[in-house]
């Protein structure tokens, strides 16, 4: 498959030209479908490999993420810190390895350094730590503290007259955190419109079924009430995302939450839905029947 990573990467004859390439991708559907499954099969052979990880809300939102940094983001590789990046903020750290592999297959690091997950001294820890790993925006750990850091950025760049724009990945047990709701009026109270937020709505949680743990029905309807401009889509559709992050990105006045309806364990039959892979690793023998299945 042939995803283009960069803008004329031929045409490239120093250091200074190459990072002024701003990453760029025309994949097909067709490609994108197949870059979804090659993240899977990083995803699993990593966590397995690591013996300890997140399988099950990382694979849950594959296309969100790929969508967003092949399709959608302005940014740079070569380059993590251009002041001019779009910023991604993965709220649910634990799904850090999807971001990891994402980044990877964008360029920031090697695909190789993936087995390094959670080995000392490894630069892929168990949650994001953006004084390690290039192209992390947040170090992550606690649930509930995305929104409000993504928030921070996003004002940021309004008074420093930048344009930039703040991508947040929230999951939604992670939105029974009351923190989440305090960013959530923050933010339209500021009319933070440079900002949106994607919940990976796949409605499981370490515990169990979000309705069950703690029912936060009418969601839609609570971001609504918050200010929020509410789009709702299908979380493993790549044209529904692709028009809702287009749309996100026009609306004026208010901040803006895409909805993703999603499977937890998306790819994997003996994981989706199932919570018991929320946060245990497959063994080598499901790590073989999972890359069977994704092959």
């Amino acid at each position: 498959m042939a995803l283009p990573k960069r803008m004329n990467p031929s045409s490239v004859t120093s250091a200074a030209k190459h990072k002024a390439e701003v990453f760029s991708s025309s994949a097909s559907l067709k490609e994108m479908e197949a870059l979804a499954r090659r993240i899977r099969r990083h995803i699993v052979t990593m966590i397995g490999k690591a013996g300890s990880g997140h399988p099950g809300g990382s694979l849950s939102a594959v296309e969100i993420v790929s969508t967003l940094y092949f399709r959608i983001l302005k940014h740079k590789p070569q380059d993590p810190q251009w002041a001019d990046r779009d910023r991604f903020i993965l709220s649910k750290g634990h799904a850090a390895p999807l971001l990891y592999t994402v980044l990877a297959e964008c360029g920031y690091f090697p695909v190789a350094e993936l087995a390094t997950l959670r080995q000392l001294d490894s630069r892929l820890q168990g949650h994001t730590d953006r004084n390690l790993t290039p192209g992390v925006e947040m170090s992550a750990g606690a649930l509930g503290q995305g929104l409000s850091f993504a928030i921070g950025v996003a004002l940021a760049g309004r008074l420093n007259a930048q344009s930039y724009h703040v991508y947040v990945l929230l999951g939604d047990g992670e939105c029974n955190e009351g923190q989440v709701w305090e960013a959530a009026m923050a933010a339209a109270h500021f009319k933070v419109d440079n900002l949106t937020a994607i919940v990976d709505r796949n409605r499981l949680q370490l515990d169990g079924w979000c309705c069950e743990v703690m029912d936060s029905e009418p969601f839609a309807q609570k971001w609504r009430f918050f200010g929020w401009q509410v789009i709702e889509v299908n979380g493993h559709d790549f044209t529904q995302l692709g028009r809702a992050f287009s749309r996100a990105r026009k609306i004026k006045g208010k901040p803006t939450v895409i909805i993703a309806h999603t499977t937890k364990g998306k790819g994997v039959s003996f994981m989706e839905n199932n919570p018991d892979f929320h946060g245990k690793a497959p063994t080598a023998e499901e790590v073989e029947m999972a890359l069977r299945e994704l092959a």
